[in-house]
């Protein structure tokens, strides 16, 4: 089945709010007119770009992105975003984000704590160059944006936005997220004072979020039951990489497994748990000297090596070359 994700039956009247046709928006998209009529709807990454790039084509206006992720009515919220509120902080509510983001998005939320300043960093690790669509990054800051002040109940405001395309619109972007915005950067990511994200939310019930967690959880082991177990572990490392060494306990532990059962079922399939980690490595480093200017050493630092010359070992052992080098020459062939 491969992975796919889900969209919210909400979007709907959001759409025809904004003056959007879901219909319009499907038959754009080359997508089935009767999607959005499914009780459950599931769709592949191909899809999902699909359609918000057709809100985007339909759309004059240029905040649509922001706009569909600034949901205020909190009977419109969708099941993640109410878990998300129902946490003790910012902080619990990004991770609890972090976690069940992958139900709707092939995206990675990754919070980097650097000194008093916490970068929340959004990788797309499943586009495989097809480019993630603006529409989608203007939602998901946006929505994360709007938890954060509904939780705290203060207007908790960034210290700047960063995002890769190209500069555009960067007004409308000012004046929703009050702060500078930088284009033409290395990533997608919102920068808050480490201090806001420690905020604890005024919102947080832990019955409400007992009740919520297990469906959310439930959805989330229906997912990785479509993968074998190297693909499960494979994506369960790619999202715990991030200046981090998760061991096999901490990767069963995510996956609700023992870990001699998770040994087992990889070595059914020919693998073990270092193979699978150097896979998810190697996959990430290509991603990352693909589709960012990290230095070569912030990239050992994100896949979770010691230093950087323990990086330039292992990946020399992979490609045959230097990371610096097969960057230099697999990003000419790719412009």
């Amino acid at each position: 089945m491969g992975e796919h994700f889900r969209i919210s039956s909400l979007i709907r009247p959001k759409l025809e709010e904004l003056g959007l046709s879901p219909v319009a928006v499907l038959r754009h998209a080359n997508l089935p007119l009767s999607l959005l009529d499914e009780p459950k709807i599931f769709v592949t990454t191909e899809q999902l770009f699909a359609f918000y790039n057709a809100i985007a084509d339909l759309s004059p206006d240029p905040a649509i992105g922001l706009k569909l992720g600034n949901e205020e009515r909190i009977e419109r919220y969708d099941p993640i975003a109410i878990a998300s509120l129902y946490t003790r902080s910012f902080r619990d509510a990004l991770a609890r984000a972090a976690r069940y983001k992958r139900l709707t998005c092939p995206e990675d939320i990754r919070v980097v704590d650097r000194g008093d300043i916490s970068a929340v960093r959004f990788d797309w690790l499943l586009a495989d160059g097809r480019g993630e669509p603006p529409v989608l990054i203007d939602l998901c800051f946006a929505w994360l944006f709007r938890i954060g002040r509904r939780g705290t109940g203060s207007p908790v405001t960034p210290i700047r936005v960063e995002f890769k395309r190209k500069p555009a619109h960067r007004e409308i972007f000012a004046a929703h997220f009050g702060c500078p915005v930088r284009f033409n950067s290395e990533g997608n990511a919102l920068f808050f004072k480490k201090a806001d994200l420690d905020r604890p939310f005024l919102t947080y019930n832990a019955d409400l979020l007992a009740m919520l967690a297990p469906q959310l959880e439930s959805e989330l082991a229906f997912q990785r039951a479509q993968q074998n177990a190297r693909d499960q572990v494979k994506t369960t490392l790619k999202r715990l990489l991030a200046g981090q060494r998760p061991d096999i306990k901490e990767v069963a532990r995510e996956l609700g497994q023992g870990v001699r059962t998770l040994q087992r079922r990889l070595a059914e399939l020919g693998a073990t748990y270092q193979d699978v980690l150097e896979d998810a490595r190697r996959e990430l480093a290509h991603h990352y000297l693909l589709h960012s200017s990290l230095e070569l050493n912030e990239t050992a630092y994100l896949l979770g090596y010691e230093d950087a010359s323990s990086f330039f070992r292992a990946f020399t052992r992979w490609e045959g070359i230097p990371p610096g080098r097969w960057r230099e020459r697999n990003g000419s062939r790719k412009r």
